[in-house]
Order: C-alpha cells, then structure tokens, then sequence
C-alpha cells in the first residue's frame, strides 16, 4: 500500500471530524452521520477517500438486534506526521508507531502489574505524564527547527552572494533536506534533462563536496568534515 495522503485528508474539517469520533469509541456509519453537520451522502464520500487511501477499513458486523448488520469503521494506520512549513524549509515524515521504543529515549513504560485490572487510575498518570513529555520533544523539535530555518535562510543568502547559480543552490537546498536524490529526481524537480543536472552537481561539487555514484546525488559528509577548504573531484 502507497503512503496515504495525509495532507489532502486532514485538509478537510469533516474529516478530521470523523478522525475524531473514531479515535473515541467504535463507530458504525449512522453514528457518524449523526455526530457531523452535514448530509449521510456527503458522509460517505469523506468515509469512502479515507478508506481508498488507506486511513480507514471497514467491516460489518450484526447488531444486537434483529435487523441488517451494520457497516462499521476504525482506523488503519498508527503513524505520527511532522512537518515544517516555511519560506525556506518544507518536509515532512510519517513515523511508524507501535510498542514504545525507548533507545536514547528517557520515557517510563508502565510495568506489567501496572497493566494489569484495577490499574485505570495509573495508566491515566501515566498518560498525563507523557503528554508532558510530548510537551518537551515539541518544545525540542521547536528550537531545532527554528536553528534549522535560519541557517537555510543564510546558507541561501551565503550561495546567491558568493556563487550567484540558482540551480546549483536549488539541487543544494532539496539534498540538505532529502538526504540524497536520483538524477532522476533532481531532473523531474527542475525540469532539467539528466545530463544538465549532472552538470550543475559537479559545479556544485567544487563548493560543497558531493557523492555522484550509480545515479544518486548525496553530500559527501566525509569529505565535508575533512576539508572546510578545497574539494576533490566527488564523482566515482
């Protein structure tokens, strides 16, 4: 299965809506229906997208009563987004989410006496404490996307000030925030043929280092450590 659109879905306040109910208790499509402002018909197509793209699955199921049985909804995925909009930086990450994994991460897991009945009131702690712990990795991802904006806003002014080739800065720009890319890539971003973006990352490969090797174009960060001055030739 594709990754989800996730933008085009929240992007929509009904479904967000429906996201909502649907986090809270189990639901069947007249339940739905009856907990948004606006038509079953209307209801169905936001319920039928967020199936097609994966968000939601249904199932049915009878009722406790004598009658047809009900077409009943949950959600699919356990992922968080994070995404960063500005004039200078846009990405974004879905994270898969299951069991807690906590490697270089101080975040207490509830034993499993704790998990156990008779526990409601200290799986509640438990959660108040990690919403205060998401209050701190938010307030974290804060200042380094903050540091993040700024040194890309320099590091434009910087390259257009001293090199002056806006190709060159934009391959430079989209490997800083991807990591790497396929000349492939690179070609269909700028509207480039291949053998012009090839060109234009062995220019930049004389201001900051790159790797070109099989296709993909990375910051060689060896290199990059290493030297601070003059570069070699980056391509293998």
């Amino acid at each position: 299965m594709t990754e989800p659109d996730i933008f085009y879905i929240l992007g929509n306040r009904v479904r967000r809506d429906l996201l909502s109910h649907l986090t809270c208790t189990e639901c069947y499509f007249s339940f739905l229906s009856s907990k948004v402002s606006v038509s079953s018909t209307a209801v169905a197509k936001h319920l039928k997208i967020m199936e097609r793209e994966g968000i939601l699955r249904s199932y049915e199921r009878e009722g406790p009563f004598i009658g047809p049985a009900r077409k009943y909804y949950d959600i699919a995925i356990s992922k968080t987004y994070v995404t960063t909009i500005t004039p200078n930086l846009f990405w974004y990450r879905g994270l898969d989410l299951g069991e807690p994994l906590n490697e270089g991460i101080d975040v207490e897991v509830p034993s499993e006496e704790a998990k156990g009945k008779g526990s409601l009131t200290e799986m509640v702690t438990n959660f108040i404490e990690l919403n205060s712990e998401l209050e701190n990795v938010l307030r974290a991802l804060q200042a380094v996307e903050s540091r993040r904006n700024v040194l890309m806003r320099r590091i434009k002014e910087t390259y257009l000030r001293e090199i002056g080739d806006m190709t060159q800065l934009a391959i430079l720009h989209y490997l800083l925030l991807t990591g790497g890319a396929t000349v492939e890539e690179l070609s269909d971003r700028l509207n480039l043929k291949e053998r012009e973006v090839l060109a234009k990352a062995r220019e930049l490969d004389r201001f900051v280092p790159l790797r070109i090797k099989d296709g993909l174009v990375k910051i060689d960060e060896d290199r990059l450590k290493q030297t601070g001055g003059e570069n070699d030739a980056g391509e293998d």
